[in-house]
């Protein structure tokens, strides 16, 4: 198990963007596949993005693809999604996850160390 911490959530206005962070002190996480996904009130948790540990590869759904990006700055133990153009489905808890091996498929049921989640609103 790991600790992962969120930031970066808050409100937003539709079109808007944010960028989220998940931070691991004091564990090297570049040599894991990082994830992030997103659970609204009443909706089962979906993947939003996948990262894997070697060479970077990304995973997205279709729905999302083109405007959430995300990334990994391996110095600083730290995994960002950058949200762009956020909509009124966009709205949600947004999770870090990892499960400590360095390819993981992009489904919660494989992911066992989360974080405490962030929320994210959009709202005008």
């Amino acid at each position: 198990q790991v600790q992962l911490v969120e930031s970066g959530g808050g409100v937003v206005q539709p079109a808007g963007s944010l960028r989220l962070s998940c931070m691991a002190p004091g564990f090297a996480l570049k040599y894991y596949t990082m994830a992030w996904f997103r659970q609204a009130p009443g909706k089962e948790r979906e993947a939003v993005s996948c990262i894997s540990s070697v060479e970077g590869s990304t995973y997205y759904p279709d729905s999302l693809t083109g405007r959430f990006i995300i990334s990994r700055d391996n110095d600083k133990n730290a995994v960002y999604l950058q949200m762009n153009n956020l909509v009124p489905d966009d709205p949600a808890v947004y999770y870090c996850a990892t499960d400590l091996r360095d390819w993981v498929p992009c489904r919660s049921q494989d992911f066992r160390s989360w974080g405490q989640g962030t929320q994210v609103t959009v709202s005008s």
